[in-house]
């Protein structure tokens, strides 16, 4: 008999004998009864910095015999959590047409997993460098400022995400989530991302199963090319019917999966001049703030702020500002990093951008997080930018143009300390930052226009009310975090394929219908089913 228990507590340090006492009384049955327990989810309860404890769902093995108190928070249950079968939808053999994805991002390796297993022949294209040579190219940006536009934090294996802590939290509920997890882990990932409410892996971790994947993949059959951009699509009436990559290579497919992230510029441009269904979509831009992680911890955790069972601690902010036009404008804390070091991201010359990222261990005596401002339609309009579907790329190219002429050094970061900018008072002292290159004091209202950087002040406040000292001589902001999701929406079907070029499935991110890892990888399955099942 198999029994799960919801909203169970366990405390940090509580032995695993007692725990099963405990198990054993809440059902009402006798410890010869258990056979056997594991927690299914575990969530951090820190509401109460006086009883910090975690929150768990278990699942249960019974003898036969056993008789427990069923209740709402005690159920029987026919199969346990851990079961995790594939998605009977990405089985279906079908016709062996050629599938060509573009981009080896969460959407494009997740889309070739389940072509490539359901018999279609797939042809895999990169523009970007293997993941772990992408990781040289990157530390040459930030050691000597030296920018490689094709392999950088954006643009490789694994996508943008997997330089920015391998993030696997995702509020989207569709039946794929479940089993990406598991494909995460049957390609090396710790089971733990199975049961753990905040799941994340680091960016050490998910090279490894980044590799992994590819290396199954190419021993599978899929035709894998790195460094081979897609400048343009190939279409005969109304249709897609291949690529042409940059060295002009043209190949042919049945259809594309165009899986491209958030930052392909240039491909947007392109699509556009096909006159591809596009619209501006909502995102944010603002900072990235640095904070020391030994003060987030004490916030979060009081008196078990040290304690080895929690880790290092995180925080979720927002704060909804009044607004004349939009009536509220939200500011929120985007892509939470603890323990883990501020990265440049950019990807064209003489532009700059950041993000964050943390490996595994979130070892660092540091926390990040982006601290972005709300981004409408409606703003591109009223601020000139036209109201074509490329205007929010015009407003964050601006921005990071005026971040990368506002430094001496190529690629360093404009650095404000969070008082002073709340006091609009530049003194050119700034906090300990491990920002690289360089982190180089700037007055950030000189960068970002007054009516991002006045809900930006005022959100930071809110936040300093929630978690005191948010606002410190202590802490730096850093310019500009602009790449927080794509700003483009290309128009898709329920089929899923583009409004106006039949066999074109865009996916993930850089389409607009994803926000994270777990989101795009879900989306590229769902792109895969159609195509599968066609």
């Amino acid at each position: 008999m198999l029994i799960r228990i919801s909203n169970f507590n366990i405390q940090l340090d509580e032995p695993e004998a007692q725990i099963a006492k405990r198990i054993g009384d809440f059902m009402g049955v006798s410890s010869s009864d258990l056979l056997g327990w594991e927690i299914s989810r575990k969530a951090i309860d820190a509401r109460k910095r006086s009883d910090v404890h975690f929150v768990c769902s278990v699942e249960c093995e019974l003898s036969d015999s056993a008789k427990p108190k069923l209740s709402a928070q005690v159920v029987a249950i026919e199969s346990s959590s851990f079961a995790i079968e594939k998605p009977k939808v990405l089985t279906a053999k079908s016709s062996k047409d050629h599938i060509i994805v573009v981009g080896a991002g969460p959407a494009g390796l997740f889309a070739a997993l389940a072509l490539i297993e359901a018999g279609k022949e797939v042809t895999l294209l990169e523009r970007g460098k293997p993941v772990e040579t992408r990781m040289r190219d990157i530390g040459m940006l930030r050691s000597k400022g030296e920018l490689n536009t094709e392999s950088n934090v954006c643009f490789g294996e694994g996508g943008a995400g997997t330089y920015t802590d391998g993030k696997l939290y995702t509020r989207i509920k569709h039946p794929f989530v479940r089993f990406v997890m598991a494909e995460f882990v049957r390609f090396g990932a710790k089971k733990e991302i199975l049961i753990e409410a905040h799941p994340h892996l680091g960016t050490d971790r998910l090279v490894s199963v980044i590799k992994n994947i590819r290396h199954y993949l190419i021993e599978q059959g899929v035709n894998y090319q790195f460094e081979t951009r897609v400048d343009a699509l190939l279409t005969s009436n109304g249709s897609v019917c291949g690529v042409r990559t940059a060295s002009g290579e043209e190949i042919h497919a049945k259809a594309v999966v165009l899986a491209i992230g958030h930052s392909a510029r240039d491909t947007f441009e392109h699509l556009q001049s096909l006159n591809i269904s596009m619209e501006v979509k909502d995102f944010a831009v603002g900072v990235r703030t640095e904070h020391e992680q030994d003060w987030v911890n004490q916030c979060q955790f009081g008196s078990e702020a040290k304690n080895p069972a929690l880790g290092a601690a995180e925080y979720s902010l927002t704060h909804q500002v009044p607004d004349a036009h939009l009536g509220k404008r939200g500011v929120f804390s985007f892509c939470m990093c603890p323990g883990g070091l501020i990265v440049p991201s950019p990807t064209e010359v003489g532009h700059m951008a950041i993000n964050g990222m943390s490996n595994a261990k979130r070892s660092s005596p540091y926390a990040n997080s982006g601290i972005v401002v709300q981004v409408t339609p409606v703003d591109i309009q009223r601020h000139g930018l036209s109201d074509d579907a490329l205007s929010g790329i015009r407003l964050q190219r601006e921005l990071e143009r005026s971040t990368f002429e506002a430094t001496q050094q190529a690629y360093a970061a404009p650095a404000m300390r969070i008082d002073e900018f709340i006091n609009k008072k530049a003194t050119g002292a700034l906090a300990h930052s491990r920002f690289k290159p360089a982190a180089e004091a700037v007055d950030l209202w000189n960068i970002i226009p007054d009516w991002l950087a006045k809900p930006l002040a005022e959100g930071l406040q809110a936040f300093n009310r929630k978690m005191p000292g948010f606002v410190s001589e202590h802490a730096n902001m850093l310019a500009i975090e602009s790449r927080t999701s794509s700003p483009i929406r290309i128009n898709r079907g329920e089929d899923m394929q583009s409004l106006n070029l039949k066999g074109l499935y865009p996916a993930g991110e850089g389409a607009g219908y994803a926000g994270g890892i777990v989101s795009a990888a879900v989306d590229g399955l769902k792109a895969a089913e159609k195509i599968i099942n066609s």
